[in-house]
């Protein structure tokens, strides 16, 4: 059995792996991760934001995109973002219909 210490380090562990894998795979594109898990650079980014509100620390939106996107979000969008295709729009809008 793991002590909660411990698990909470493997967590934190586990998230800036991932946080390092998505820096690096610059070639993925947000609209393909919403496309395919349901989530993005973006909503990471939201979720660490929100979890400091939680616990009574502000960080602004910025800040968070920039821990997650390890630069400025619109350095990120200048240097990596492409235009969607109309494929990965249409499959975004099917998903996400209000």
């Amino acid at each position: 059995m793991m002590d909660e210490k411990t698990r909470t380090e493997l967590e934190a562990a586990a998230f800036r792996r991932l946080v390092q894998h998505l820096q690096e795979r610059t070639d993925v594109q947000n609209i393909d991760l919403m496309n395919l898990a349901g989530f993005c650079r973006n909503c990471l980014s939201r979720w660490y934001r929100e979890a400091a509100e939680s616990r009574g620390i502000t960080i602004s939106d910025p800040a968070a995109r920039e821990i997650v996107y390890g630069m400025p979000y619109e350095e990120w969008k200048a240097k990596h973002q492409s235009q969607a295709k109309p494929e990965q729009q249409a499959a975004f809008d099917k998903q996400h219909k209000h």
